[in-house]
């Protein structure tokens, strides 16, 4: 797998674990899908991506 597939499932799984969590143990937790949708907003436009890089640097293929 490439760093772009592992980014897309590791946003995906943290969105629906992050709604899972809002409904099942406390509210708050709606922020950490706010930051991961922002996070994925800005690196439409800025092509920056902290995993991504992580990934690299571990040595997934691109």
């Amino acid at each position: 797998m490439t760093v772009d597939r592992y980014v897309r499932l590791f946003a995906g799984l943290m969105i629906l674990l992050s709604v899972a969590l809002t409904h099942y143990v406390h509210p708050y937790w709606v922020f950490l899908t706010l930051f991961v949708g922002a996070n994925l907003f800005q690196s439409g436009f800025t092509n920056i991506c902290p995993l991504s890089s992580i990934l690299k640097k571990v040595g997934v293929p691109t």
